[in-house]
């Protein structure tokens, strides 16, 4: 143990030493999880609608209205034809057309129907089905609340109709803000690319400046070498899971309705198996730029399938199967179990099964590709 102790006194001599590597612990997670939740929002505002008014009349008018004033859309202009307002669209000014055709207001008032044409700009599949339906909605409350069709309404209804009231409420987010969903996920993948990154990188910078071969030649077990590499970062990676905590109840005002204690033993356990895999990396690599690339590769896979961004149910069969092979997703989804629904640790304990298993394996595996060679 006097042997690992030497090493610890090292570590944390090296990492105290360089003045960089701390701002990128510590600095740097915080203003991204300050920043970041605020960019990463998939709520849909500020369409822009080209309205090509082919009537000109009281009822387009009043329709153009409804439009502009529900919040949702912006009026970019009212092109005098249909190829006008694709020419928007081609150009970006513009996502949603629609376009009145002449008549518009008197077939409402002699036929009751007329169709309105609506297209929309389908590159971005979320704002084109989003915007679609906003649209859709508008021109349902429009078309609800026009004088012939209330007047037909009351003329029809000499006894109120009966129909059901449904009163819905939002659990866990009442508010429904993209936030809390974000939040979280945000502060665990800045807290796996802190750890991973920088513990690829340790070893391999021991075999660059050449120190990596005054420590084989020491009785230095392996266990201990990898133990000596992990236990300084598990510090800091703990450390800067404290800050995104802070920050995250101070500046978005999110606090874990759940139990801190539990909340720290998931995290406690997924630093140690994210830092195995950082070592492990780093026992492949044999330099730094190798490192990197190979630690970007997982990052990135990281980021993608471990349902931040989206829910892991939509994903077909084989993405689920890869995303259930990562420790990250299980630590997402345990960090907003806890932060936001208040789980206890008797719902989420098949979880920590998994992170603890991915933290033998990943460990194992990297004191056992450490080779000892002079």
């Amino acid at each position: 143990m006097k042997t690992l102790g030497f090493i610890l006194q090292k570590e944390f001599r090296q990492i105290l030493r360089d003045k960089t590597i701390l701002a990128m612990m510590f600095v740097m997670p915080t203003f991204q999880l300050v920043i970041l939740p605020l960019a990463a929002n998939f709520e849909v505002k500020s369409i822009n609608v080209a309205y090509v008014d082919h009537d000109h009349s009281s009822y387009s008018r009043q329709l153009r209205n409804k439009i502009a004033s529900s919040g949702y859309f912006r009026m970019m202009g009212t092109p005098g034809s249909y190829k006008e307002g694709l020419g928007m669209v081609e150009y970006g000014k513009a996502d949603l057309i629609v376009e009145i055709p002449s008549g518009f207001e008197r077939n409402l008032m002699r036929e009751g129907s007329q169709k309105v044409n609506l297209s929309v700009d389908a590159i971005n599949g979320t704002k084109a089905s989003l915007g679609g339906a906003y649209l859709v909605a508008v021109l349902a409350d429009f078309n609800n609340n026009l004088d012939i069709n209330m007047k037909l309404a009351g003329n029809r209804a000499t006894e109120p109709p009966a129909k059901i009231s449904v009163a819905s409420s939002n659990w866990y987010n009442p508010r429904a803000e993209y936030k809390y969903f974000m939040v979280p996920g945000i502060l665990v993948i800045l807290l796996t690319m802190i750890g991973g990154f920088i513990t690829a990188l340790n070893i391999v910078k021991e075999k660059e400046i050449g120190t990596i071969e005054q420590i084989n030649v020491t009785p230095i077990q392996k266990w201990q070498f990898i133990l000596g590499k992990l236990i300084p970062f598990w510090i800091v990676g703990m450390v800067v899971f404290t800050i995104g905590l802070l920050v995250m109840y101070i500046v978005y005002g999110i606090f874990p309705k759940g139990s801190l204690v539990v909340l720290y033993l998931f995290a406690a356990v997924y630093l140690v198996a994210l830092l195995g895999l950082g070592l492990l990396i780093s026992t492949f690599a044999d330099t730094q730029l190798q490192a990197m690339f190979i630690a970007f590769f997982f990052m990135m896979i990281f980021m993608l399938m471990s349902g931040l961004f989206t829910s892991t149910d939509s994903m077909p069969e084989w993405a689920r199967m890869l995303s259930d092979a990562t420790p990250v997703t299980h630590f997402i989804k345990v960090v907003r179990l806890i932060v936001l629904k208040g789980s206890g640790f008797s719902e989420i304990k098949n979880e920590l099964g998994y992170l603890v298993i991915f933290a033998a394996i990943l460990n194992g595996l990297a004191i056992w590709n450490y080779r000892k060679t002079t």
